[in-house]
């Protein structure tokens, strides 16, 4: 896997594991939800993994 994709797959999951958590577990109201801020809170969590992932390429990324 290419650093680039290796990085890209990382920072999705980051983001969706960041929505997740800006959700929440319990019971909610998805209509009711604060989409806004779930999306900014998503997208910086994927930035902050892309510099990561640059800083300290993924394991998984091989040379190629």
């Amino acid at each position: 896997m290419t650093l680039v994709k290796a990085a890209l797959t990382r920072a999705g999951r980051t983001a969706a594991q960041a929505a997740l958590a800006a959700l929440g577990t319990g019971a909610f109201n998805i209509i009711d939800a604060d989409w806004q801020a779930v999306a900014g809170l998503s997208a910086g969590a994927a930035a902050v993994s892309l510099l990561t992932s640059v800083a300290f390429p993924p394991p998984e990324a091989t040379k190629a």
